[in-house]
């Protein structure tokens, strides 16, 4: 396994899947790629594969370690972007299950839920105009995907 030099690093569990996952993301996101791949043998899964990998600089592990654990929505990864054609890129490489998508959350073909999330949107629900925020928060809970043009006319009323 690769040294991983970062303090917290989120873990994966995959049924066979972690090798193909990692590649996956690594040819999404910039600055990735796989560090290694490690075969563990007479685990109680059987063999599983552990991955180490870094996605924007950001280190990750993976295993596929059988059926035990399933993804749901109480994790996901944001995805912070700076242009409207960012979100379209992520979202049309990451989206995978329609019925999942909900105010810039969206569900990849490996179950694992992401937000695509413009980064302005921080600053502006930070705003000190409640009626500012309660705007924008009006727009995007009508949102898939979120489209920055009209959460911009939103914060400004228009």
């Amino acid at each position: 396994m690769a040294l991983i030099k970062q303090k917290i690093v989120p873990h994966l569990w995959f049924d066979k899947e972690a090798k193909e996952a990692a590649r996956f993301y690594c040819s999404i996101f910039p600055d990735s790629k796989v560090n290694s791949i490690t075969k563990l043998h007479d685990t109680p899964s059987g063999e599983c594969d552990v991955v180490s990998f870094t996605l924007s600089g950001q280190a990750f592990m993976a295993i596929s370690a059988g059926l035990l654990f399933r993804f749901n929505e109480a994790i996901s990864f944001i995805v912070h972007c700076d242009t409207q054609e960012e979100i379209n890129y992520y979202w049309e490489l990451l989206s995978a299950v329609p019925e999942a998508e909900q105010c810039g959350w969206l569900k990849d073909k490996f179950g694992l839920s992401w937000q695509i999330v413009p980064a302005v949107l921080d600053e502006m629900m930070q705003d000190e105009d409640p009626e500012r925020v309660a705007r924008i928060t009006q727009a995007f809970l009508t949102m898939k995907k979120f489209d920055v043009a009209v959460l911009y006319s939103a914060y400004n009323n228009k």
